[in-house]
């Protein structure tokens, strides 16, 4: 008999770990984090078990605490008091996000803060830009509020821009503003696959920014699509992003290969909200054990993407930190 034997090099954990294609680290993750106006501010999301909205004094000692632990990235959402329609909290001096980046700056220099640029947590209609009379968001008038709001961050020290609002020619749009007020340097990592989805929704708990009416389908993409996926991604790339993101992440792991096969670029997904919640849920119901969670963000490494932005990261560091007797 003649056969290729596969167990023999899944005899045990020692051989499986020695020959696996695919692996985690701390370096792989950026973990989100949400940020309101007030002072000794730690409050648990309700529909999202184990995450918060901090005041900028307690995100400041989370930062210090990701750092120590291995998690070197994070991406900020802004939660403003005040809402108007244009959205003037997203790109004052003095604006939630802004106030975060330069008091963890000052604090946590060594931590790479990567700003969420959009307009729905800020704006009082819940839209990620700028309305018409009828209510119809105006891609062109938009791309000019996205541009202040892109600056305004730089200027707050901010490492990493990453627009999210899915208007057309934003990337290009924010690039020569960027560019144009002296941030040459500062990368930005395109929200260019992100789909108008049902997985959002404890991330617009957390952040109130649901849309007050109506919904993001003329903006966001049809999850019905895919090659429509990767134009948007190419837009993009040659718009100039420097890194290319497919939203949400586990019903769109074919997105994310299309993604790898198609660019030779740095590819993140994010590990939205109601994946996170269902999979907390399932394991505290006991419908599952924690492995599940490596599982699932390994099969967003093995798909194709390098950098994953998750609610998981910290859980996971402090799991690794304990497996690995605290060192």
């Amino acid at each position: 008999m003649d056969f290729r034997r596969g167990r023999r090099l899944r005899k045990n954990k020692l051989i499986r770990d020695m020959v696996s294609e695919t692996s985690l680290s701390l370096s792989d993750f950026i973990y989100p984090l949400f940020v309101v106006e007030g002072e000794n501010i730690k409050e648990e999301i309700s529909s999202m078990k184990d995450q918060y909205r901090f005041s900028v004094d307690e995100v400041v000692k989370e930062c210090r605490e990701l750092y120590d632990l291995g998690i070197k990235s994070i991406i900020l959402f802004g939660i403003p008091d005040k809402k108007d329609a244009h959205g003037t909290g997203a790109y004052a001096e003095d604006g939630i996000v802004q106030k975060a980046i330069r008091a963890i700056k000052k604090e946590v220099p060594e931590i790479y803060i990567i700003a969420d640029l959009c307009m729905c947590e800020y704006t009082d209609h819940g839209h990620c830009g700028i309305l018409d009379d009828c209510g119809h968001v105006i891609n062109d008038v938009t791309l000019e509020y996205l541009g202040l709001i892109a600056v305004s961050q730089a200027k707050a020290g901010a490492d990493m821009i990453a627009p999210s609002d899915m208007m057309d020619g934003r990337i290009e749009f924010i690039r020569d503003a960027l560019d144009l007020a002296g941030y040459e340097d500062l990368p930005i990592m395109a929200y260019s696959a992100k789909y108008a989805s049902n997985y959002y929704g404890p991330f617009r708990d957390a952040a109130d920014s649901a849309p007050s009416f109506g919904d993001r389908k003329s903006y966001q993409m049809d999850y019905r699509n895919s090659d429509e996926a990767v134009l948007e991604m190419e837009a993009d790339i040659l718009e100039g992003a420097d890194i290319i993101m497919v939203k949400p992440a586990l019903a769109y792991l074919d997105i994310i290969r299309r993604a790898k096969d198609n660019f030779d670029y740095p590819i993140c997904t994010y590990n939205v909200s109601g994946e996170y919640s269902m999979i907390k849920n399932a394991i505290e119901e006991g419908l599952v054990n924690e492995s599940i969670i490596e599982e699932t963000l390994i099969s967003m490494k093995r798909a194709g993407s390098k950098l994953i932005i998750t609610y998981f990261a910290k859980e996971l560091a402090l799991k690794w930190k304990e497996e690995n007797n605290g060192i």
